[in-house]
Parts: structure tokens; C-alpha cells; sequence
């Protein structure tokens, strides 16, 4: 359970930033202030996400949940290690 809520607190906020970023290029108001205000607003969504999960959840395994977002962090060298 940990490792699943460590990974959701990287990949939750992830998939946010890239569909706002995908949004924006489709109806062409893509800037690099909207990039970097929505990378801001990713990195602070993640860090209250972990600070939630520390919160709320009592049985937390600390070790569990960083290698959770080790995991998340990582996925895309893991496909590219994978393709090649």
C-alpha cells in the first residue's frame, strides 16, 4: 500500500502537468511561463501529495513509499532500457 501511494504522489500530479501541457499545445497558448508555472504547480502537488499520504495513513513503511516513487520517478528510463 505504501509503494502505491508513493507512486501515485509522483504519478497523479505527472499526469496533470503533461495533459495541461498537451492541452495548450492543441489550442496553441503554449509558453514556456505556462511550462514553468506548471511545473512549479506539479513539484507543489507532489510534495502535499507526500505530505498527505505521511498524514493520513498511520501504517505508512517509509521505505516502502520511496522506492514507490523511486519506481514512479523512473519509469520512463526503465521503457527506454527496455526498447533499446
Amino acid at each position: 500500500m505504501s509503494a502505491g501511494l508513493g507512486g501515485a504522489a509522483i504519478v497523479i500530479p505527472n499526469l496533470f502537468f503533461a495533459l495541461s501541457l498537451w492541452a495548450a499545445a492543441r489550442s496553441g497558448r503554449a509558453s514556456v511561463g505556462r511550462f514553468f508555472a506548471g511545473e512549479f504547480i506539479k513539484v507543489a502537488a507532489t510534495l502535499a501529495l507526500v505530505v498527505i499520504v505521511a498524514v493520513a495513513y498511520r501504517d505508512l513503511h517509509w521505505p516502502a513509499m520511496l522506492a514507490g516513487m523511486f519506481v514512479a520517478l523512473k519509469a520512463n528510463l526503465f521503457v527506454i532500457l527496455t526498447k533499446a
